[in-house]
């Protein structure tokens, strides 16, 4: 193998496969007299007799392809008396160490009595490529001891395999047995010491070895470009590759493929548009690595269309180029299309990879496509997959996205060798359905195992205890936060934020939010829909404008807050103007959401003419959450016409839970039209839909006590609906007046009992019964607040002089003195 193609082979994992061109005679290493005759002087120190290399032994030792060749050739050679000749001793340790095996090239090597030093070159070689750091490095030792000087290729075998293993403390070792061995200023040498340390993420002391190279060679500039790229600093990998041109070096295929994700993580469309213009004139884009690198830089920089053109254009393409096509569909969010490639990739006979099937699996779980997702898993196991942790951790993550955390459980059971990210997927995929006690359940199962949990699994468990809204649990991982040093982590602290104002702790959630040196968009994102949710709709509007005035710009999920904020304040001129400004001054296109928003804006505000005329003018076609905006707000203001309208809307689009048709029967009760009522609830149970049932929670003394409309099952509901009596009339003597327009065909006095068993005055009343006077009171509710209940709430807190916090389906009511935070508008 010529010095070059060693030179190459060396810096593999950061060059990528080219050979160089020729060395100019100063560039290439020194070799002193002694080590020139150990590799050349074989036959005059062994005589060979000529009858030898023709044996067929040996010549089926230069056929030999395979291990299991090898172990059937060694007996031809002991029997024909061959095994000490020097010619098969070489041979052999040579093939043992390129077919893995240099334990066995070792036993080889041990029986030969003079041993030379070409023999100890080999197997270090074979010691770095297929053995463990340590074997190498005792065998390096061994070398030494046994008085072999050092050739230059011994070190870069080490250092690269330093570097592929992120050994510091060994590749600096190595690095100093370099130097006192003579090759601080060997090209080969310093470029294998560069490649060693920006591998070992310490790029400062890479460069400082690349500058003091007395001259540097394209495989050099290579070097150092992809330390700075792989290390996350693409813009000074960017500034090399212009210092490396004004230097003389041209650009090789092997720097733009080290470039051009530099590119597209730098995300400068320009500069990669600027790089495919040299690839074009300097005729590599025929080449399938700096195609599929095109492509994957135009994805990335949110130009997928472009990247899809050189996709089809490309005459040969490999299972990367496939791979990256998929990823760039996902990562751009379009699913679908992520799968027509799949799909295609399948079609045209390309075997599918690991990172195929997890892109595949992350395009399924985009869609929520539960069949396509089983399809792919059917793939996993065909294709012998099930041992691969990161693509059984994808696959617990689609489950878990299709609604089906069930089968993603009993795949993270059955699966060995669990890593923190397969934990982590098992406790987001329980939190984001809604199974909170299991989350936590895994959270604490994982830290008994002694697996340490990352900002990613703080991240997890954190919203899901925001969905519990107890502060009790909320204090807890706070401090868990603080003892594991995640308070400083943006993420982790976004995610508190969220959970301080998902449990009405609003104030809290303020004051982490003014800690925070600094914010993501989705920090102030919290921050304002914590406002919003809490019926502090000014307080939004401010910090909304306070964002506008820094570096930080909103986003489509920041309009959807403020604007939500402002309906639910009735704030609608401040609403209709953001909605503008998001198009206008942000050029952000209004997706369903927000037309959904501005529907509820005006509809809660009573504008319902405003508000049916906005949706005939959207440019899109309305879908569910549009049109249920409507439909709540005629039920708040009493409009059959238009509510009938929306709900005609709402069935045509076949909605799959029973609350549309609830809203519309309560429109048409409002109205004392109980025919209709009648022919809604006939129209549910012909569907199968039924009515959700109301159901209230309270968190005391470590325990959840539930509550249902009607239930008797508690153990104190004969105290609690005797207080609940006394309690009615306390109330009524300071102005209750009981809200019955909803309930027909019973008497008065059932009508109260009826209204006096929903849940949330259950709950209520079962925590004024076991709390001290002047504790506040958290509520959770899993439906909207009615009107009598929200009435009566304002009443309790008067009378008990208590706070009373309700969190219900969408936001928090604060009951204080007779009050709400909500300014009975919600």
């Amino acid at each position: 193998m010529s010095s070059q193609l060693l030179h190459f082979t060396a810096l593999l994992p950061i060059t990528n496969s080219i050979t160089p061109p020729p060395l100019t005679s100063r560039a290439r290493p020194p070799i002193s007299a002694p080590q020139f005759q150990a590799f050349h002087t074989l036959s005059q120190r062994t005589h060979i007799p000529s009858h030898v290399y023709t044996h067929p032994a040996a010549i089926l030792l230069e056929l030999c392809t395979s291990i299991k060749e090898l172990n059937q050739i060694i007996p031809l050679i002991i029997k024909n008396g061959l095994y000490n000749e020097h010619l098969f001793q070489t041979k052999l340790v040579s093939l043992f160490c390129n077919y893995g095996s240099p334990s066995e090239a070792f036993r080889v090597f041990e029986t030969v009595e003079d041993k030379l030093e070409v023999f100890y070159h080999t197997l270090l070689k074979g010691y770095a490529k297929n053995s463990s750091l340590g074997d190498a490095m005792s065998f390096f030792c061994r070398m030494k001891s046994d008085g072999v000087r050092p050739v230059v290729y011994n070190f870069t075998y080490l250092l690269k395999v330093c570097g592929d293993n992120a050994d510091l403390r060994r590749g600096k070792e190595i690095h100093a047995h370099l130097i006192s061995s003579g090759f601080a200023t060997n090209l080969f040498a310093m470029t294998a010491v560069v490649n060693m340390y920006a591998k070992c993420r310490q790029i400062n002391e890479a460069y400082k070895m690349f500058d003091r190279m007395p001259e540097r060679d394209l495989v050099s500039w290579n070097t150092i470009i992809a330390g700075y790229a792989q290390n996350g600093l693409a813009k000074i990998a960017l500034e090399l590759v212009i210092r490396m041109q004004e230097e003389g070096q041209k650009p090789d295929s092997i720097t733009l493929v080290t470039l051009l994700p530099a590119v597209a993580d730098y995300g400068s469309l320009i500069i990669g548009k600027s790089i495919h213009a040299y690839v074009l004139r300097a005729s590599f884009e025929s080449l399938v690595n700096i195609s599929t690198a095109l492509l994957d830089m135009y994805s990335k920089c949110g130009s997928v269309g472009t990247a899809r053109l050189i996709f089809n254009r490309m005459k040969q393409k490999t299972a990367v180029s496939w791979n990256s096509m998929i990823d760039g569909y996902v990562q751009n969010e379009d699913a679908e299309e992520a799968m027509e490639i799949f799909q295609k990739m399948l079609d045209e006979g390309f075997q599918p990879t690991n990172v195929t099937i997890m892109e595949a699996l992350h395009a399924c779980a985009d869609l929520g496509d539960l069949e396509r997702g089983m399809f792919v898993h059917k793939l996993v196991d065909q294709l012998k997959l099930g041992s691969d942790v990161s693509v059984m951790n994808s696959l617990m993550s689609m489950y878990s996205k299709c609604k089906r955390v069930d089968i993603a459980a009993k795949i993270f059971k059955n699966l060995l060798g669990k890593t923190l990210v397969s934990w982590n997927t098992m406790i987001l995929g329980y939190a984001q359905n809604g199974r909170v006690s299991e989350a936590l359940s895994h959270f604490c199962q994982m830290q008994s195992q002694n697996m340490k949990p990352d900002s990613f699994t703080m991240v997890s468990v954190i919203p899901a205890l925001a969905e519990l809204s107890v502060t009790r649990q909320a204090k807890w991982i706070h401090g868990l936060v603080i003892r594991t040093c995640f308070d400083k982590n943006i993420f982790v602290m976004t995610a508190l934020v969220d959970m301080y104002a998902k449990c009405g702790a609003v104030h809290t959630a303020r004051k982490l939010f003014d800690m925070m040196d600094e914010r993501h968009v989705t920090t102030w994102n919290a921050m304002i829909d914590g406002y919003g949710t809490n019926g502090l709709g000014k307080a939004a509007v401010y910090l909304f404008n306070e964002m506008e005035k820094g570096t930080i710009k909103p986003n489509d999920i920041t309009f959807l807050c403020v604007i939500s904020a402002c309906s639910h304040s009735g704030l609608v001129e401040e609403g209709l103007q953001y909605f503008a400004s998001m198009k206008e001054d942000y050029g952000l296109e209004p997706a369903m959401d927000h037309y959904g928003a501005m529907v509820d804006l005006l509809g809660r505000a009573g504008r319902l003419s405003e508000a049916w005329d906005f949706i005939q003018k959207m440019p899109m076609e309305p879908g569910i959450t549009v049109f249920g905006a409507m439909l709540g707000a005629c039920r708040t203001h009493k409009n059959v016409e238009l509510g009938e309208r929306a709900a005609d809307k709402i069935f045509e689009l076949n909605p799959v839970e029973g609350g549309y048709h609830v809203l519309l029967a309560n429109i048409y009760s409002t109205a004392s039209l109980w025919d209709k009522v009648a022919k809604v609830r006939k129209m549910m149970e012909k569907k199968g839909l039924q009515k959700t049932p109301g159901c209230s929670l309270v968190d005391l003394r470590n325990e959840v006590h539930t509550f249902y409309s009607g239930s008797t099952s508690h153990p104190q509901s004969k105290r609690i609906y005797t207080f609940l009596e006394t309690l009615g009339d306390e109330i009524k003597a300071a102005g209750y007046v009981p809200d019955t327009n909803s309930i027909h065909d019973v008497e008065a006095d059932v009508k109260e009992q009826l209204l006096n068993s929903h849940s949330e005055k259950l709950a209520i009343a079962f925590g004024l019964l076991n709390t001290t006077p002047g504790t506040t009171i958290h509520i959770r509710k899993n439906l909207r607040v009615c009107g009598d209940c929200h009435n009566a709430t304002k009443y309790i807190s008067l009378v008990t002089g208590r706070e009373i916090i309700v969190r219900d389906m969408h936001r928090f009511h604060h009951f204080k003195n007779g009050t709400c935070s909500c300014g009975d508008y919600w």
